[in-house]
């Protein structure tokens, strides 16, 4: 019934939430005030129960932070603001999918080991390196800073030497730089790549980004949907069909 008095302990049973979860909800400003009875207990009704449904959509769909920061702003009838934070997390899962596009592209235009004898009999030096390249020696020396790649130096000559491993790791840094990428987040795909002990593990892990992409992109979906229905519930229906 759309009327019936709910109880803390009935919104919770039905989420698997506790009592007390549904009173910081309360507090926190995700749902709206509850009524008291004269004894002081808190009493929700639908419009609690369709408030709470959104919140905990919301919360996969866009974290937990910007789904109470949503609900609060729903609240504070500012739902201008709640769009707006909408709007940014969609944003930002476009530029998660145009980030994943770019590591597989610049993973597909990664050169084959070069099989020709190089100046070194483990590795490559840096000026061959940059040549092959394209590029300074001096933005290699850079990436090394930045920890893009980790070249060894010679006992002897004390010169960077780097390995078959480094060589990928540069072509692929070069790859994303020449994308817009910054270094920060290059070296975070790289230290996957050495922790997957190559390119070909990485497959997975690429396989397992896009099914997380996915996910989060139905996830938005199903809570747009709740939202709706709440912002629905909580608007009376003269005022929505007003010109």
């Amino acid at each position: 019934m759309p009327g019936a008095r709910l109880r803390p302990v009935d919104l919770a049973r039905e989420h698997g939430l506790s009592t007390q979860a549904v009173r910081n909800y309360e507090e926190a400003g995700i749902l709206p005030p509850a009524a008291r009875t004269e004894y002081g207990y808190r009493t929700y009704t639908h419009l609690h129960a369709r408030a709470l449904g959104a919140f905990l959509a919301l919360v996969p769909a866009h974290g937990h932070r910007t789904a109470t920061s949503i609900m609060c702003a729903v609240h504070r009838d500012a739902e201008d603001e709640a769009l707006r934070l909408i709007d940014e997390s969609h944003a930002q899962l476009l530029d998660d999918r145009r980030t994943l596009r770019a590591v597989e592209q610049a993973l597909r235009a990664l050169e084959p080991p070069d099989p020709t004898p190089t100046a070194h009999p483990t590795g490559t030096f840096i000026g061959p390196l940059a040549v092959r390249l394209g590029i300074r020696p001096a933005t290699l020396r850079k990436w090394e800073r930045a920890g893009l790649v980790t070249p060894r130096r010679d006992p002897q000559t004390g010169y960077r030497v780097y390995s078959a491993a480094d060589v990928r790791d540069a072509q692929l840094a070069h790859q994303l730089r020449r994308g817009g990428y910054p270094l920060e987040q290059i070296a975070l795909l790289l230290t996957q790549v050495r922790a997957a002990g190559g390119l070909a593990p990485l497959e997975s892990t690429l396989n397992d980004w896009h099914a997380r992409l996915s996910s989060r992109g139905r996830a938005m979906l199903h809570a747009a949907a709740e939202l709706h229905t709440y912002l629905n519930a909580r608007t009376p229906a003269a005022d929505r069909s007003e010109p």
